[in-house]
C-alpha cells in the first residue's frame, strides 16, 4: 500500500475507535434501533441531494444498505446495550477481519499467504482471551450480538468489493438512505416508550453529538474511505487495519468513560496488534524467506 493510503486507513481507525464511546453515550438516552435509524437518516440527508445514486442496480444498493448498515449496527447497538463496555465492543467487532478474509478466499479467489494466516491466528487468540474473561465488562448475549455484527460487516465488505469501480461516497449515502426507513418503523413498533414527546424533547447535547458523530465522520467519511481502499487493494490487505480500532477504542474509553484496563485486556490488545503487524509485513516476510 502507498504511504498516504496507509495513513488514511489509520485515520479511519481513529475515528471508528472513538465512536464506541459516542455510541455508549448515545445509548444512555436513546434505545438501540432509534439511535441507529437517526444515524443513517442524518447520513443520508442532505448528502443524497448532492450525490447521484451509484452506477449499479438499485437492488444492490438496497442489499448493501441493509447488510452493511441496518443489520450490522442494529446488532452492534443491541450488543452494547445488552452489556459490553465501549472498549471491549471495539475489540470484538474486529472479528470482521476473519469473516472478511474467509469470504474473500471463498468467493473472490484471494489466496492469503502463510504469514497472513499466522497473523490471523495470533489476532484471533486475542479475541479468545476476551471470551475467556466474560463477566462484568461483557455479557454472553452482548458478545454474541457483537460477533454477529462483525459477520454482517464481513459480508458487507465482500458486497462492496464485488460492486467494482463505483462512487463510494454515493454508495454510503444511498445505502444509508435505504437503511433508515425500516429501522425507524422497527423502532416505532418495538420502542414505544422512546417515542414519548417529553423524552424526545429532553435529549441532551450528548445524544445529539452522538448521532452527528455517527452520521458524518464515522459513516459518511469513514465508510466511504474504507470501501475506497477495499476497491484498490485486496481485502486481506485492507481488513487488518481495522484491528487498530480497539486500540483507540480502549484508549478513548479509559480516558472518557473511566473504563478499567485490566491485564488481560492489555494482553488481548497486544496479541491483536501483533497479528496486524504480521499481516502488514506478510509480503516482506515471504520475500525474505524466498
Amino acid at each position: 500500500m502507498h504511504l498516504q493510503h496507509i495513513a488514511l486507513a489509520i485515520v479511519v481507525a481513529v475515528i471508528w475507535g472513538f465512536n464506541f464511546v459516542m455510541i455508549k453515550a448515545g445509548l444512555d438516552e436513546l434505545p438501540p434501533v432509534l439511535l441507529c435509524a437517526l444515524r443513517f437518516f442524518f447520513t443520508a440527508f442532505p448528502a443524497i441531494f448532492f450525490v447521484r445514486p451509484p452506477a449499479v442496480a438499485f437492488r444492490q444498493v438496497i442489499a448493501f444498505g441493509f447488510v452493511m448498515f441496518a443489520l450490522q449496527f442494529t446488532l452492534l447497538f443491541f450488543g452494547m446495550a445488552a452489556g459490553a463496555t465501549a472498549g471491549l465492543a471495539s475489540l470484538l467487532l474486529q472479528v470482521q477481519v476473519f469473516f472478511t478474509m474467509l469470504l474473500a478466499v471463498l468467493f473472490l479467489d484471494e489466496k492469503p499467504s502463510g504469514w497472513q494466516i499466522t497473523g490471523t491466528i495470533v489476532s484471533f487468540s486475542g479475541i479468545a482471551l476476551v471470551a475467556a474473561n466474560i463477566g462484568e465488562d461483557i455479557s454472553v448475549l452482548g458478545m454474541v450480538l457483537i460477533i454477529a455484527a462483525a459477520a454482517s460487516w464481513g459480508i458487507g465488505n465482500l458486497m462492496s468489493k464485488r460492486l467494482g469501480q463505483i462512487n463510494m461516497l454515493a454508495l454510503v449515502a444511498w445505502g444509508s438512505f435505504v437503511a433508515w426507513p425500516p429501522l425507524l418503523l422497527l423502532s416505532f413498533v418495538t420502542e414505544q416508550s422512546a417515542w414519548n414527546l417529553e423524552n424526545l424533547s429532553g435529549l441532551s447535547w450528548i445524544s445529539v453529538t452522538s448521532v452527528g458523530y455517527n452520521a458524518y465522520p464515522v459513516t459518511l467519511l469513514g465508510f466511504a474511505a474504507w470501501h475506497w481502499l477495499l476497491r484498490r487493494y485486496p481485502a486481506t490487505t485492507v481488513a487488518p487495519f481495522s484491528l487498530l480500532v480497539p486500540v483507540f477504542g480502549f484508549a478513548s474509553s479509559a480516558l472518557v468513560m473511566d473504563e478499567p484496563i485490566y491485564l488481560w485486556k492489555i494482553g488481548a490488545a497486544a496479541l491483536i496488534i501483533a497479528g496486524l503487524c504480521i499481516n502488514l509485513m506478510a509480503n516482506r516476510f515471504a520475500t525474505a524467506s524466498r
